[in-house]
C-alpha cells in the first residue's frame, strides 16, 4: 500500500488527484467543528457521554453530531436516497431501463438521487430539530426551519464534495467521507485505551487481546474482500479465411463478497434514522424504542444482522446479473466446460453466486457481532466497532485498487508512446 502511494505521488496527474482528495477531506473535517446556531451545545454534548446509540452515529459523522455541526447528518440522507433509487430500479421496469442506458442513464439517476437527498435531508433535519427542541436556545417554528435548513445544506455540501472527489480525486467520494469520519476518531479511541491501562481500569493483557483481535479481524476482512472464485471459460475456435480466432482459455473472477462494504453502510444508515429520533424524543414509546435499539442489545444485533444479510444479497443481485454474463459468453462463443450455454450456464453461475454471497454476508455479520460479544460477555470494550473496521479496511482496499489501476493505465500509456 505504501509503495503504491509512493509511486502514485511521483506522477504529477495522480499527485494532483491525491492533493485534491486530501483538501476536500480537510474541508469535511473543518465542517464538523462549525456548530449550527441556536443550540445549547454543552447540554447536548452531555447526551453523547451517556454511551447510548448516538455514540456510533457520532463516530460515523466524525464528531459532527456531538458538536451538532452543519455536517451532523453526514451523508446518511444520500445513502438512504441511493437505497430508494436502487429499489425503484428493481420494482419499476422503466427505471431499470434508464439505469442500463449507459452514461445518460447514470446522469439521470444521479440527478434524481440528488433531489431525493435534499428532500430526505430536510425531513430528517426537521425531525431531529423537533427531537432536540429542549436544547434550543429560543424554540420557535422559525428556529426549527432555520436549523433544518442548515443541516440540509451541510448534507448537500457533503454530497457535492463526495461527487467532486469521485470525479477529480481518488476513490469513491461518499465512502471516503465516511472513512474520514471514522478514522478521525481512531486516535481518541487508542488514547482512551492507553489511558485506561495507565490508571488501572484496564489490564495490559486486555489491551494485547484487543490489539491481536483487531489484527485478526483486519486480516480476515482483507482475505474475504480479496478472495475470488474463478470459473473457467473456454472460447470456441473459429476459422475465418486463413485466420484462426478464439480457442483460448480464461476465467470469470467472482469475489466472495461482491457487495463490498456497501451492505454495512446501508444497514447502519437504516438503523441510524429511527434510533436518532428515538434518542432525541421525550415520547415514552420512542424512548423504549431507543433503549431497544442501543448498540449491543439483542434486538439491535438481530435487526443489524438481518439488514446486512438482506442488503448483501440485494446489492449483489443489482451489481452482478448471471443472465447478462451468460448471454455475453454465448454471443462471444464462450462456454463453461461441462455446462451447456444459455439457461444451464445462467443457473450454474447463479448457484455459485448465491453460495459466495452467503459466505460473504455471514462473514460480515460475524465481524459485526464479535465486538458486541466481547463487550457483553467478556466485558472487553474494543476501541472501535467491527462495523467501523469493516468500512475502514474495505474503503482503504478499494482506494488502493483504484490507485493501482490508474498507475497501470499510465504505465501502458508510456509504453505505447
Amino acid at each position: 500500500m505504501l509503495k503504491t502511494l509512493r509511486n502514485a505521488w511521483k506522477i504529477p496527474d495522480l499527485r494532483k488527484k491525491i492533493i485534491f482528495t486530501l483538501a476536500m477531506l480537510i474541508v469535511f473535517r473543518l465542517g464538523t467543528h462549525i456548530p449550527v446556531p441556536g443550540i445549547n451545545n454543552e447540554a447536548l454534548r452531555a447526551l453523547f457521554e451517556e454511551g447510548n446509540l448516538l455514540g456510533f452515529f457520532d463516530l460515523v459523522s466524525g464528531g459532527a453530531l456531538a458538536n451538532f455541526a452543519i455536517f451532523a447528518m453526514s451523508v446518511s440522507p444520500y445513502i438512504t436516497a441511493t437505497i430508494v433509487m436502487q429499489l425503484l430500479a428493481v420494482i419499476i421496469p422503466s427505471w431499470e431501463k434508464m439505469m442500463k442506458e449507459g452514461e445518460e442513464g447514470r446522469k439521470k439517476q444521479m440527478q434524481y438521487t440528488r433531489y431525493a437527498t435534499i428532500i430526505l435531508g430536510f425531513l430528517q433535519g426537521f425531525a431531529i430539530t423537533l427531537g432536540i427542541r429542549g436544547y434550543l436556545l429560543r424554540p420557535s417554528v422559525a428556529s426549527y426551519f432555520m436549523i433544518a435548513m442548515n443541516l440540509t445544506a451541510g448534507t448537500a455540501l457533503l454530497m457535492w464534495i463526495g461527487e467532486k472527489i469521485t470525479e477529480n480525486g481518488i476513490g469513491n467520494g461518499i465512502s471516503l467521507i465516511i472513512f474520514g469520519g471514522i478514522i478521525s476518531r481512531l486516535p481518541i479511541s487508542v488514547y482512551n485505551m492507553v489511558r485506561s491501562v495507565r490508571i488501572g481500569e484496564m489490564s495490559i493483557i486486555t489491551l494485547v487481546i484487543i490489539a491481536v483481535g483487531a489484527a485478526i479481524m483486519v486480516a480476515g476482512i482483507v482475505l474475504i474482500q480479496e478472495g475470488q472464485r474463478r470459473i473457467p471459460v473456454q472460447y470456441s475456435r473459429r476459422v475465418v479465411g486463413r485466420k484462426v480466432y478464439g480457442g483460448q482459455s480464461t476465467h470469470i473472477p467472482m469475489r466472495i463478497n461482491q457487495a463490498g462494504v456497501i451492505p454495512v453502510i446501508f444497514a447502519s444508515s437504516i438503523l441510524m434514522f429511527p434510533g436518532t429520533l428515538a434518542a432525541f424524543s421525550a415520547n415514552p414509546t420512542l424512548q423504549r424504542i431507543g433503549e431497544a435499539l442501543q448498540m449491543g442489545t439483542p434486538i439491535h444485533t438481530i435487526i443489524y444482522v438481518l439488514l446486512i444479510f438482506g442488503f448483501t444479497f440485494f446489492y449483489t443481485t443489482v451489481q452482478f446479473n448471471p443472465r447478462d454474463v451468460s448471454d455475453n459468453l454465448k454471443n462471444q462463443g464462450g462456454f463453461i466446460p461441462g455446462i451447456r450455454p444459455g439457461k444451464s450456464t445462467t443457473e450454474y453461475i447463479s448457484k455459485i453466486l448465491w453460495r459466495l454471497t452467503f459466505v460473504g454476508a455471514t462473514f460480515l455479520c460475524v465481524l459485526v457481532v464479535i465486538p458486541i460479544v466481547l463487550n457483553n460477555v467478556l466485558n472487553i470494550a474494543l476501541g472501535i466497532a467491527g462495523t467501523s473496521l469493516i468500512i475502514m479496511v474495505g474503503v482503504a482496499l478499494d482506494t488502493v485498487k483504484q490507485l493501482e489501476n490508474q498507475l497501470m493505465m499510465r504505465h501502458y500509456g508510456g509504453f505505447l508512446k
